[in-house]
C-alpha cells in the first residue's frame, strides 16, 4: 500500500522547516504519488477519506495524497512545493469562500489549473448541513450522543438570534476533535444525489 502517511508527514516538516524536502521527494518516488489535495485542516481529511470509502476508492492505491495545510494562507508554500514548480504534482484542492484568493494566487503562482480547486459557500462543514439539512444532522449528532452537548450550547446567550445552520457549524467547532468527527459523520449520512457540489466536484477531477 502507498505510504501517503509518511509521505504528508515529510511534506509538512518540509514546509515547517525544509526538514523534509528530499524524504518528501523520495516518498512521492516510493508511493507513485501523482496528485496532492490541499485542505485547510484535518475535518476536510476526514470527510474527503469518508467520501472516498463510501464510493469504494482508495485514494492512497491511487497516487492521491490528501494534504492538510494549517490554513489557507499556507497554501502558496504548498502549493509551490508540490506543483508543476515543485516535485511536478498535480494540484487539486479545496477552501472556504473567504479564503478563495489565497487559493488562486498560490495556484497561479505554482503554475496550476486554476479549475482543479474547489470553493465552498462559507466552509465544508455548511455544505454538509445544507446538504443533509438541519433535522438530520441533529439526528446526527443525537446518535452520537452529543444531543445533551447541542442543547446546552444551544442556550448560550452568543446563539440568539443565529440560525439553526449557523448554530450546528458553530457546535461542531466548540470542542477539540469535532470536527473531525463530524466530517466523517456527515459524509457518511450523504446520499449520492445529496453530495455538495465542491466535494463532487473534487472527486469529479480525481
Amino acid at each position: 500500500m502507498a505510504d501517503m502517511t509518511s509521505f504528508r508527514e515529510a511534506v509538512t516538516a518540509w514546509a515547517a522547516d525544509g526538514s523534509g524536502q528530499e524524504a518528501a521527494r523520495e516518498l512521492a518516488l516510493q508511493s507513485a504519488v501523482r496528485t496532492t489535495v490541499l485542505v485547510e485542516g484535518p475535518s476536510d481529511v476526514a470527510a474527503v477519506d469518508a467520501l472516498a470509502a463510501s464510493r469504494g476508492r482508495d485514494l492512497p492505491a491511487e497516487g492521491v495524497c490528501v494534504v492538510p495545510i494549517g490554513g489557507a494562507m499556507s497554501v502558496g508554500r504548498y502549493a509551490g512545493m508540490l506543483g508543476p514548480a515543485g516535485l511536478g504534482l498535480r494540484l487539486t484542492g479545496l477552501c472556504d469562500a473567504q479564503e478563495r484568493g489565497y487559493y488562486a494566487r498560490g495556484w497561479q503562482r505554482a503554475g496550476a489549473d486554476p479549475r482543479d480547486f474547489f470553493v465552498c459557500d462559507a466552509d465544508l462543514e455548511d455544505e454538509l448541513i445544507r446538504a443533509l439539512g438541519v433535522e438530520r444532522v441533529r439526528e446526527l449528532v443525537a446518535a452520537q450522543g452529543d444531543l445533551r452537548a447541542l442543547e446546552t450550547f444551544l442556550r448560550q446567550p452568543a446563539q440568539r438570534g443565529r440560525t439553526a445552520q449557523q448554530q450546528l457549524r458553530r457546535f461542531f467547532g466548540t470542542k477539540k476533535g469535532r470536527k473531525i468527527h463530524y466530517g466523517r459523520v456527515l459524509v457518511e449520512a450523504l446520499t449520492a444525489d445529496r453530495v455538495p457540489t465542491p466535494l463532487a466536484g473534487l472527486f469529479a477531477v480525481l
